[in-house]
């Protein structure tokens, strides 16, 4: 570990669990790298993602966005591709980009959107694009018959969150120069999304854990009961 690092795990108690507005401070605080770091946090569910009515995945707008530049490709037709390019698309068209995605193993973009006529198109890159987190769905509003709304949104800073295998979310929240009002603005929009997309079939406590981290800073636990 660098002298950095273990400065930061200084300024850390190892057994507190944190208030939020004091744990974002710490964290700011904590960023101490060379670039500007993201913030991210990690929240573990009292769920079991193997059983389809305790799935937790959506999508929500951070209302400060993450700070980081996403590339766009959508996939549509007719006019929904001219609305896309306008509304800000990077990419936008139809069985060309799929090609290309299995041809050349191209992978320059960071959101897919697409109009509900083209999942014959995409669903064969299932394969390719699910393992990636890449695969739209109409869950995460990434399949839409709105697609230049969907590319405003993207741009803007929405965020898919979904369960891991582990039973953990894991999401960017900003960086480290927001500072710590918008990080909690963000962390609260978040939080708040997972709390109400929260399973009816799901049973006991829902929120297990919350740990915040810079990119290259420790972890900092928040205490749970603090949370919604």
């Amino acid at each position: 570990m660098g002298k950095k690092y273990t400065d930061s795990v200084k300024l850390i108690v190892k057994s507190k669990a944190y208030d939020p507005s004091e744990a974002l401070a710490l964290v700011c605080q904590t960023s101490k790298a060379k670039f500007d770091e993201t913030i991210e946090i990690h929240i573990r569910l009292g769920v079991d993602f193997r059983h389809a009515d305790q799935q937790v995945r959506g999508a929500v707008v951070l209302p400060n966005g993450t700070g980081k530049k996403v590339k766009v490709l959508v996939f549509a037709k007719g006019d929904n591709v001219q609305k896309a390019l306008d509304a800000g698309a990077d990419y936008a068209g139809g069985a060309e980009y799929a090609d290309k995605i299995q041809q050349e193993n191209w992978f320059d973009f960071d959101v897919v959107i697409a109009s509900p006529d083209m999942m014959g198109v995409i669903g064969k890159l299932g394969k390719v694009l699910g393992p990636k987190g890449l695969m739209p769905s109409p869950k995460a509003g990434t399949v839409t018959p709105d697609v230049a709304r969907a590319v405003s949104e993207a741009k803007a800073g929405k965020i898919e969150y979904r369960l891991d295998k582990t039973n953990i979310i894991h999401c960017p929240i900003g960086k480290a120069s927001f500072g710590v009002e918008k990080l909690t603005e963000n962390f609260d929009t978040l939080v708040g999304a997972v709390i109400k997309a929260k399973p009816a079939a799901a049973k006991g406590q829902y929120i297990k854990s919350c740990v915040i981290a810079s990119t290259m800073g420790p972890g900092i636990k928040i205490n749970q009961t603090k949370l919604g």
